[in-house]
């Protein structure tokens, strides 16, 4: 379906300045139709408006610009979207471990849970401690976002040394146990993701994954089927070889 919004829709809206004039400007880009579509990949949609994109999501705000304050009011909205955008504008310098704990209980879809690992908590001087100490709480999404921010702080936090990886190590093995897909599926990306971070987390990973194979459990054999299949391909092996010859980052280091 053609997009109904043209490159130029910014430039004619309102400034947004509070939570209710950011809902209004979503309803005119939600698209309701995709509801079912968003249910059938397991995102909640009891409390979504449908079908915005995330590179309109952005763009919005990018228009509008960082605003911790405009987050928090977007957040206790509890509309899927809203949180979306949440976590995009909020100011990762302002956050506190109080509203990381708060939004992280209050999650209620992968998608959400992803996109403020992804967005914003990745960026927080907490994300390393609380990616472990979330990866031992029982609820699913809590869980979900301790894997969820290892495997995005594998691939964006370059200046990190590989101890602070190998830290995960433990975990990963320990919550491979974990049937709930959501839960499954997370800590398998943060085990491949640390895997493809360089030679020696690849060998780090390959070895918790054979670990992991070994457990009497059908996630654990999922978990390690997958994330050997990826971590010894050629594919993978040549970027690290070829990536081990360049200059690198501090390894080692906390």
């Amino acid at each position: 379906m053609a997009n109904p919004h043209p490159a130029s829709w910014t430039s004619r809206q309102p400034k947004l300045r509070d939570a209710a004039s950011v809902l209004a400007r979503l309803k005119t880009l939600a698209d309701p139709r995709q509801l079912p579509g968003m249910a059938r990949f397991g995102i909640a949609v009891d409390k979504a408006l449908g079908g915005v994109p995330t590179p309109m999501l952005k763009k919005l705000a990018r228009e509008i610009g960082k605003d911790h304050q405009l987050a928090q009011e977007l957040w206790k909205t509890g509309v899927h979207e809203a949180r979306h955008l949440a976590a995009l504008i909020d100011e990762p310098t302002q956050v506190t471990e109080a509203q990381m704990e708060r939004w992280a209980k209050q999650f209620d879809s992968w998608d959400v849970c992803d996109g403020c690992c992804l967005n914003l908590f990745e960026q927080t001087p907490f994300a390393h401690r609380k990616a472990i100490e979330w990866s031992r709480r029982e609820e699913e999404f809590v869980k979900r976002a301790g894997f969820s921010l290892m495997a995005v702080l594998a691939v964006h936090d370059k200046a990190a040394g590989d101890a602070k990886f190998l830290k995960f190590l433990p975990a990963i093995k320990r919550q491979s146990r974990d049937e709930r897909n959501f839960v499954k599926k997370a800590v398998n990306w943060a085990l491949r993701q640390i895997g493809k971070r360089n030679l020696l987390l690849n060998r780090a990973a390959i070895e918790a994954a054979d670990h992991i194979r070994k457990i009497d459990s059908p996630a654990a054999r999922w978990i390690a089927a997958d994330a050997l299949r990826e971590l010894r391909s050629h594919a993978v092996e040549r970027r690290l070889q070829s990536k081990s010859k360049a200059p690198s980052l501090r390894r080692g280091g906390l």
